[in-house]
């Protein structure tokens, strides 16, 4: 199935030059700015938070984001909490968007070098993030040969839409329970088997809550350490353990604690003994109801991405006359099953599988929705902006 943009396979290179001299503009440290001109191309500009605490005397980790609508300071605040904290650059492109891959070009060149010119960036820790396309922009960067420490993609997955085995860059991936891009953030998950991490939180095709935001960037600093691109921290790291420990034991599903528990083994092998939280996860996973769950678990995705794939299939036979009139009925019996369990009164997974499906469909696909007919199926029984 395909949820992408048409992005291309053609790779993206990020342009850092070193910081020469006094900014264009002045760059105030410790607040957000909306708009930063870039020096060499004024049509260029981006939002930026520097942390209060920077100076020149020493590289620093830098973000940079892209939302699917150019809107480079939601990117900015979402991030400029935990950016402070853990002494990150931000910067949000206010070009990049939906649409023409040239666009997202020029702007991750134009952003790139004008960063570049601007601050000590260590080119050890360079971060992308973006939001739907504007994560699918991200990967694509990464995917360009450009060293980068690591992807924080949020509803949205490679530019193609296909899953990976490996790639050469840890992910940090996010999701909410309604989004209509969460079973492709999930089957991205469960394909890597490259440094990776997901964050699904109750809500739709949006950013992460800012607890989330937080555990993405420390996430990032615990593979910093594995990979030797930061100085081992331990106090950060016995801080970080002791933080998941208490997720683990606040979790009230023995499912859910295999899975924290997993990832914690994941996440901090060869930084602190784990020997105790693997043994438990292992002898959790044996029972035969924790079986059953996740049995469960990958069972449901399974089904929700062949219900999608059927669909589409559905949706290509509209436009053959010997299939289109059995394909119509077939869809509207479907997305009328599908509108009677998105209108549940109680929430379940069954409830959040039907509206994420129906906000799947129109999301993407004009090309795919041309029928009159079937719009108006759409119209009726959809969920576009609900």
């Amino acid at each position: 199935m395909s949820y992408g943009s048409g992005v291309p396979a053609a790779a993206v290179l990020l342009v850092l030059w070193s910081a020469s001299g006094a900014p264009a503009q002045d760059i105030r440290r410790g607040i957000l700015i909306e708009d930063v001109k870039c020096a060499a191309d004024a049509t260029q500009s981006y939002a930026l938070y520097v942390p209060s605490t920077y100076a020149p005397d020493r590289p620093w980790n830098l973000l940079i984001a892209f939302h699917p609508a150019a809107r480079g300071r939601l990117m900015v605040e979402k991030y400029q909490a935990a950016a402070e904290q853990y002494g990150y650059i931000v910067a949000g492109s206010n070009t990049s968007r939906n649409g023409p891959w040239s666009v997202s070009i020029a702007a991750v060149q134009a952003m790139s070098a004008d960063l570049g010119r601007r601050f000590s960036i260590d080119a050890e820790r360079l971060y992308l993030t973006g939001l739907s396309g504007g994560a699918r922009v991200a990967m694509q960067v990464a995917l360009g040969k450009n060293n980068i420490a690591g992807v924080l993609a949020s509803s949205g997955g490679y530019p193609d839409s296909q899953p990976r085995a490996a790639v050469p860059f840890p992910v940090f991936g996010t999701a909410g329970t309604e989004d209509f891009n969460y079973i492709e953030m999930r089957l991205l998950d469960r394909k890597l088997t490259s440094p990776h991490h997901l964050a699904v939180f109750s809500g739709g095709h949006t950013l992460p809550p800012d607890e989330v935001a937080l555990e993405a960037i420390e996430w990032f600093e615990l593979q910093a350490m594995k990979t030797g691109r930061r100085t081992r921290d331990n106090a950060l790291v016995d801080r970080l353990f002791e933080k998941r420990k208490q997720l683990i034991a606040a979790s009230t599903g023995a499912a859910d604690s295999v899975h924290l528990l997993d990832a914690l083994v994941s996440d901090f092998t060869g930084l602190r003994d784990v020997s105790a939280e693997a043994a438990r996860a292992k002898d959790l996973s044996r029972q035969p109801e924790v079986r059953k769950t996740l049995a469960r678990e990958r069972a449901d995705d399974d089904d929700e991405a062949r219900l999608l794939e059927e669909i589409f299939d559905l949706e290509a036979g509209l436009g053959d006359t010997r299939r289109r009139g059995v394909s119509l009925i077939q869809l509207r019996d479907r997305l009328s099953r599908l509108a009677r369990a998105a209108n549940a009164a109680d929430e379940s997974p069954a409830r959040s599988q039907a509206r994420r499906v129906l906000r799947a469909i129109p999301s993407g696909g004009a090309e795919r929705l041309q029928d009159p007919e079937y719009r108006k199926l759409i119209d009726q029984y959809g969920m576009r902006g609900r």
